[in-house]
């Protein structure tokens, strides 16, 4: 999963670069329409942000089912020490996973203040 958020995140970790390619220079500024393009990045940076957020969103939901399955199956059997490596296990994904969700917001309010 972290990996491809990382992939996911390179228009964010490119920003600068994008915004430097994708604004005309005084000398293009007639050649080439910097609104439909600024329009384009924005759109490119809501559609990524929307994504990763869904994704991620989605595998907390996911685990958080794992682990409130794996809570009650250890209820039933507190002796079995297999099942207690799972749930942490799952548990420490899940904290993960939600980190994650942190990051994500603060990568997402650096890209916008780049872009603004």
């Amino acid at each position: 999963m972290q990996e491809l958020l990382r992939v996911m995140r390179t228009i964010d970790d490119r920003i600068v670069h994008e915004l430097n390619t994708t604004i005309p220079t005084a000398s293009f500024v007639g050649k080439v329409d910097a609104g439909q393009t600024c329009k384009e990045l924005y759109q490119s940076l809501m559609d990524a942000h929307t994504s990763r957020e869904r994704i991620i969103k989605n595998c907390i939901s996911q685990t958080s089912s794992v682990v409130k399955a794996l809570r009650e199956e250890r209820e039933k059997a507190q002796d079995d020490v297999a099942l207690l490596k799972q749930l942490r296990k799952e548990q420490t994904k899940l904290k993960l996973m939600q980190s994650e969700l942190n990051v994500e917001e603060v990568v997402n309010d650096r890209s916008w203040k780049v872009f603004s």
